[in-house]
């Protein structure tokens, strides 16, 4: 008698959170509550005459966040976040009060989706983090609304889906921890290193032009 193998069901898991993410603040994600972080959002600073707000997505080392030349994709819902993806993302936004204008794809934006790609026991999995952007004359505001990943290695996830084909979600509560404020940095965009001074550098070179 045969015996026959039925296919794992893919299985989605949904954290539902609200966590306001303010200047100089910064958020760690951990999508599969393993205790690892998979990826920070940070929300960093820079004054002099006028200031500076950068807004990123920093994904650790063998992560990956959907996005290309150094800008992070605000996708929309329904977006496909899988291996056929661009995973180049770092900035979500930069804001400059001093001339009133931003750059990235997440200035002034309601439930966007990171596409995230991150790694459970050397396996990849997909899933997506869910955020409004918001500009202010002292700041970024970004609230997070939600994230959640595919439990089926490279099985690609759709931007604000929170359950698997005949299957319910398992959803949780959110226990991730806020990390400490960060310095009011003359180190925002410089934090990014390379990329981030060739940004600053495009930047003025276009006259903060908007970056969609």
């Amino acid at each position: 008698m045969l015996s026959l193998v039925q296919p794992a069901a893919a299985k989605i898991v949904y954290t539902k959170t609200h966590h306001v993410i303010r200047p100089n603040h910064s958020y760690v994600l951990d999508l599969n509550h393993d205790g690892v972080t998979d990826l920070s959002i940070e929300n960093t600073s820079s004054c002099g005459d006028w200031c500076g707000f950068t807004l990123v997505a920093r994904a650790v080392a063998g992560n990956a966040v959907v996005g290309e030349n150094y800008y992070a994709s605000a996708l929309t819902p329904g977006a496909d976040i899988g291996p056929k993806q661009p995973f180049s993302g770092l900035v979500m936004a930069h804001y400059t009060n001093g001339f009133g204008s931003h750059s990235g794809r997440w200035g002034n934006v309601t439930n966007r989706y990171l596409g995230l790609k991150f790694r459970i026991k050397g396996k990849t999995h997909y899933g997506w983090a869910r955020l409004n952007v918001s500009d202010h004359q002292f700041g970024i505001v970004a609230p997070l609304t939600g994230y959640a990943y595919e439990t089926i290695p490279n099985k690609s996830i759709i931007a604000g889906k929170t359950k698997g084909p005949g299957d319910s979600s398992v959803e949780q509560r959110d226990a991730t921890l806020t990390m400490p404020p960060l310095p009011p940095a003359s180190l925002g965009i410089l934090a990014l290193g390379a990329p981030g001074r060739s940004i600053w550098r495009r930047e003025e070179s276009v006259g903060y032009a908007v970056i969609r």
